[in-house]
């Protein structure tokens, strides 16, 4: 496993983009069911957005965006031959309060990512709960890739749970950590979700599960299959998914597959405007409509509508755009 540890500074003119970031989230979703943060979503769509990059990105583009002289900690593992190439980073603030976790999705030119995202059985494949019978069968590969940094990104935050740095274990910061945010896009945004119910699945992770406070994912596939049990149920309201009309990823894996399905609440981005959705996004019926998608990735924007999915609505940038507000400045300062 690697480990690289970064940390921040403070922001110049134009930034931060957002005044008292820190203490507009630590008052965010304090009650379960209150629904998507406008600015907790733009600033997560960011902050998965910039985990395909290295440490000092995500750090500092945090530090733009208003966590200012934060830690930033890069949890990543490789093994070819198990497709395992997952990555995840964990961001405080530097009063401590408040740590981000962000997983990275699948890189496009990794095929190693692509099998692991075609990989959806395998009877390791379930996560349990002390407290409850029912397990929740997963996805296998999305599974494996989490597992692989578990314990780098659990120790991290145990450091921050204790009031030190996460950068700097042996140095301390103003106050422990009291709430926590778990992003990703694409294979990240699964990775977050089944982050956040393995935090249920041992009881040693209580204190950290005690302190979650939302799920953010943008584009992700289905992590999950039906039925859901109760214990898992329980965090719907915490897990607020991203969609973009016409992206394909959300719908994967195909029906074939497996009872695959999303688990939390949907948000979709129409007509300018992010609605809650009454259902969320079904699986493909076919994996013909992989190809058609790629196709109107590659055809002339006139001829795109006449698609029902593209892969070209995936990548970060279109959640990152569609989410910030109106008249702000973007991340690069223009």
């Amino acid at each position: 496993m690697q480990i690289e540890c970064v940390t921040s500074g403070e922001c110049a003119a134009p930034f931060p983009l957002y005044r008292g970031l820190v203490e507009t989230l630590l008052d965010a979703h304090v009650a379960a069911a209150s629904g998507a943060d406008p600015v907790a979503a733009h600033v997560l769509a960011t902050c998965a957005g910039y985990a395909y990059a290295d440490a000092a990105t995500v750090s500092m583009m945090m530090q733009r965006l208003g966590v200012e002289s934060n830690a930033c900690v890069r949890v990543s593992q490789t093994v070819d031959a198990m497709t395992i190439f997952s990555t995840a980073f964990v961001v405080q603030s530097r009063c401590g309060r408040l740590v981000f976790v962000a997983f990275r999705g699948t890189e496009p030119a990794n095929l190693g990512n692509w099998l692991a995202d075609a990989d959806v059985g395998g009877e390791s494949s379930a996560l349990t709960n002390e407290r409850a019978a029912e397990g929740l069968r997963v996805h296998a590969g999305f599974h494996r890739n989490l597992r692989a940094v578990w314990l780098g990104v659990i120790d991290r935050i145990a450091i921050a749970l204790q009031g030190r740095s996460i950068a700097d274990p042996g140095s301390h910061v103003g106050t422990p950590m009291q709430a926590l945010y778990v992003t990703g896009h694409s294979l990240g945004g699964a990775m977050a979700q089944l982050f956040a119910l393995s935090l249920l699945d041992r009881g040693t992770t209580t204190s950290i599960a005690d302190r979650l406070r939302a799920v953010y994912t943008f584009g992700q596939q289905m992590a999950v299959c039906r039925p859901v049990p109760a214990w898992a149920e329980q965090l719907r309201d915490r897990m607020l998914i991203h969609v973009l009309a016409s992206d394909l990823v959300p719908a994967l894996p195909p029906a074939a597959w497996g009872p695959f399905t999303h688990l939390g609440r949907t948000y979709r981005y129409d007509r300018g405007a992010w609605h809650r959705a009454e259902s969320h996004v079904e699986p493909i019926a076919s994996v013909r409509e992989i190809p058609k998608a790629l196709l109107a990735a590659l055809a002339r924007e006139p001829s795109r509508a006449s698609y029902r999915y593209s892969l070209a609505r995936h990548p970060p940038q279109h959640y990152i755009d569609a989410l910030r507000p109106a008249g702000m400045i973007s991340e690069f300062g223009i």
